[in-house]
This record gives C-alpha cells, structure tokens and sequence, in this order.
C-alpha cells in the first residue's frame, strides 16, 4: 500500500488569502444600497464561507430580499470585491515559501474555493502563487458549492489524487465538512498566519503514519 501524500490543496478565503473581511465588506456595500444588512455576527455564525448566491437567497427567505435583485447584487458585490482586492491583496511570504517549497519537494497543489473564478485567479495573481499551483477550482466549475464535497472531489480528479493520499487545508465548518466528506486528511486553521510549511509538513507525517498503523493493525 502506498501511504504517500502526494498532494495539498488549499481553501482560499481565510487560508491563503485573508479576504473573509472583504467579502463581508463588499456584500454589506452593495446590500446597503438597499437598505440590508449582514450584522458581524450573522456573518460568523452563519454566512462565512458561503457563495453569494447562497446568502442572497437566505437573505430572500429570513427578509424578504426581492429575488429579482439576486443578480445586480450579486455583480455588484463582485465588482466590489474586485475593488478590495486590488488594493489589499499582496503576497505574504511565508504562504510563497511554503508552497515552493512543497512543489520543489514533489506535491501536486490546489485550490478550491467558493469564490468565482474571476476572484480566484485574481487573488492568486496578486499574492504571487498562482505559479505553484496545479489546479485552481472555483464556484463556477462545479453544481454544488462547500460544504458539498463535489469541489475538493474534482480538484482530486484533476490531479489525478485518491482523497487518502491528500492533505486539504481549511478554515471554516462549511470547508470541513466539504473536506471531510471528499475523504481526504484535513488540516483545519484558525485564519492565514496558521498557514505554515511547519504545519502542512506535521499534518503530512501525521496522515502518513496514521495510515501505517491503521494497515499494521489490519494485518
């Protein structure tokens, strides 16, 4: 049996990019157009990590958010984002090592994230680790967002991976359970300075050896 981990793959927003605060932002921006609001508190119990379309749509359901205004919203906040991004996104350097440094050892590396594709490459741009990457998975590329695992299920496929022989890094409950569901070995974070060569290279051996003794025990 092969106990290798041959691949990481990385959630986007609050992992390798600290832009839950911009997607709050930009949301309430183009919500405060109309007179509507996410409290901060609604956001981390129970928006965060969610696609924008998700949150219109509970928005409509718990306010009556006129459904006809789902997609001028919806533009409207990516347009804002983009905005944030722009001026906020810049490369940090210990996510830049990290991820050298795992490619030059030989791991296949990914992103998947609930954002549009447009946001992703974007981000990735902009924090220089878009070179590193092998695959990058947005919202758009799949029927069903995080927390299905249909996400990290395809970023699996297209590097050609079984789920064991992954390590995916995440943040929020929505990605975990996505994670977990997908069946590979997850690496849950606090937020991006968690994000270390350190920590990936521990939940690595930690799968490694796990796996080992679960096929001694077998035996």
């Amino acid at each position: 049996m092969n106990h290798q981990i041959k691949a990481v793959v990385f959630d986007m927003d609050g992992v390798l990019i600290d832009a839950r605060e911009w997607h709050y932002e930009a949301l309430n921006r183009a919500l405060g157009l109309l007179g509507y609001e996410i409290t901060r508190y609604e956001h981390l119990t129970t928006y965060d990590g969610l696609p924008t379309k998700r949150k219109l749509r509970m928005l409509s359901v718990e306010r009556g958010l006129p459904e006809e205004l789902h997609g001028f919203l919806n533009s409207l906040k990516q347009q804002y984002t983009l905005e944030l991004v722009a001026t906020r996104c810049k490369p940090v350097f210990h996510h830049q090592y990290a991820l050298s440094q795992l490619k030059a050892a030989g791991y296949k590396l990914g992103v998947a994230s609930n954002s549009v594709r447009r946001t992703v490459e974007e981000m990735m741009e902009r924090s220089d680790l878009m070179r590193y990457l092998d695959v990058m998975i947005s919202n758009e590329d799949v029927s069903r967002p995080k927390p299905d695992p249909e996400m990290y299920l395809a970023a699996l496929d297209r590097l050609g991976v079984r789920a064991e022989e992954t390590v995916i890094v995440e943040d929020n409950e929505n990605g975990v359970k996505a994670a977990t569901a997908a069946g590979a070995n997850v690496l849950v974070v606090e937020g991006p300075d968690d994000v270390t060569l350190d920590a990936i290279r521990s939940r690595i051996a930690l799968a490694e050896s796990t796996a080992q003794n679960t096929e001694r025990k077998a035996a």
